[in-house]
């Protein structure tokens, strides 16, 4: 790794800290990317660069969610009991999602990860606005169906599972934007805690791993983006709160249009 990765890999980390955090999906969805072209410039194959992108990912959202989400509940923004059900449930669906991943092909996990992403966010720009207008009822075997597919969705992407969330969130839960980012934030600590142990686990003994590497976690990758995102995270978190609902909305889907377009090939295919 030379320095113009570590320093790539500490901007990637402050910047999808405060995204993450400002946009409830935990920062995977800048990370995976970044880290996926590093290691192929780095000299990995496909499919070892995309495994280790999405388990180092995963590892690294971690400590970011859970900063953001301290920031969060103390703005009194998250539904505690639906989000503990759905973060339990989700940390087992991840773990099995993880698991599957690590005995796929690499350019089907890097097509996966551009379609859902880029599906997200043509959603939410087309969606209408959602006026709230009585406490969203207890659905709890809506919550546990639906979290058993984001976080197995999430362990197979290695994306935290923001980028499917918050569109439930918001479109099927009917939660305004606030309240879905800070929930989506709280069930990431459980969904990227599952998704990394399957990407550890699966990947103790791989060949080919790059030196430090805890399975497909890359570790020295995993500390640098660590150090930028955590303190952002707050300040995500902060912003979050002043921005209009509408605005925030259009925010999530510009940026996840873009990644997901990147993803896929799009501008390589345009040059």
């Amino acid at each position: 790794m030379t320095i113009t990765h570590s320093i790539t890999l500490l901007a990637t980390g402050a910047f999808a800290g405060f995204a993450g955090s400002l946009l409830g999906l935990g920062g995977g969805f800048i990370m995976t990317p970044v880290q996926y072209i590093l290691y192929t410039d780095m000299g990995l194959p496909t499919d070892m660069a995309i495994k280790l992108a999405f388990g180092t990912t995963l590892l690294a959202v971690l400590p970011t969610t859970i900063s953001g989400v301290w920031r969060h509940s103390r703005l009194a923004t998250i539904w505690w009991r639906p989000t503990v059900i759905m973060g339990s449930c989700g940390l087992i669906a991840a773990f099995a999602g993880a698991t599957l991943a690590t005995h796929l092909p690499g350019a089907i996990l890097r097509t996966a990860f551009g379609v859902v992403v880029l599906v997200s966010s043509i959603r939410m720009l087309i969606s209408r606005d959602i006026t709230i207008e009585e406490e969203p009822k207890d659905r709890p075997w809506l919550w546990v169906v639906s979290s058993i597919v984001i976080g197995f969705i999430a362990g197979i992407l290695g994306i935290g599972g923001g980028i499917v969330m918050v569109p439930v969130l918001v479109l099927v839960f009917k939660l305004k934007m606030h309240n879905a980012v800070a929930m989506s934030l709280a069930v990431i600590v459980f969904t990227s805690t599952g998704g990394a142990l399957g990407y550890i686990t699966n990947g103790l003994g791989a060949p080919g791993l790059p030196t430090y590497s805890l399975g497909y976690v890359h570790l020295p990758s995993w500390l640098l983006l660590t150090i930028g995102s955590a303190g952002m995270a707050q300040i995500g978190a902060i912003t979050a709160h002043r921005l209009p609902n509408k605005q925030l909305r259009y925010l999530f889907s510009v940026t996840l249009l873009y990644l997901g377009l990147r993803m896929l090939g799009v501008f390589d295919w345009l040059g």
